[in-house]
């Protein structure tokens, strides 16, 4: 069996670079246009960085981290979704239709569901320490 020439071996690892490096360019773009886009995605953007900044402060256990950083995670994807269910129902039902006003409220609903998830993570993990810091500082 013969093999390619060492030259074809670097170009094709090459291409492949390129091509992932696009996909990355791609989602990239998406991240970039639903921040640009979505009203709901600055409020998200807002929420995660004043949790990080209330998680440091509290200097959470890494465990509490991760579920943190977890359930930020699922309300940005689901975001991301929603914005793209919007995107093809849009594109395929340009005329108003029962059933796309369902599909975009549906995937809204999803976008609801994981931000009161998220905010009773964010409750549960950073609420008892919240309290007892500001117990101590208070007069």
């Amino acid at each position: 069996m013969s093999h390619p020439p060492n030259h074809d071996l670097v170009e094709l690892g090459r291409t492949e670079f390129y091509s992932r490096a696009r996909s990355f360019h791609y989602a990239f773009e998406g991240w970039w246009f639903v921040i640009r886009t979505q009203h709901n995605a600055w409020i998200h953007g807002l929420v995660s960085i004043a949790v990080f900044i209330v998680a440091s402060w509290l200097k959470l256990p890494r465990h509490d981290w991760a579920i943190l950083v977890l359930a930020i995670m699922a309300v940005w994807m689901a975001e991301f979704m929603n914005t793209a269910i919007e995107a093809v129902v849009d594109l395929t039902m340009p005329e108003p239709h029962p059933l796309a006003k369902l599909a975009k409220d549906v995937a809204a609903a999803a976008v609801l569901v994981g931000a009161i998830g998220a905010a009773i993570i964010g409750l549960l993990l950073m609420g008892p320490p919240l309290w007892e810091k500001l117990a101590a500082i208070s007069f």
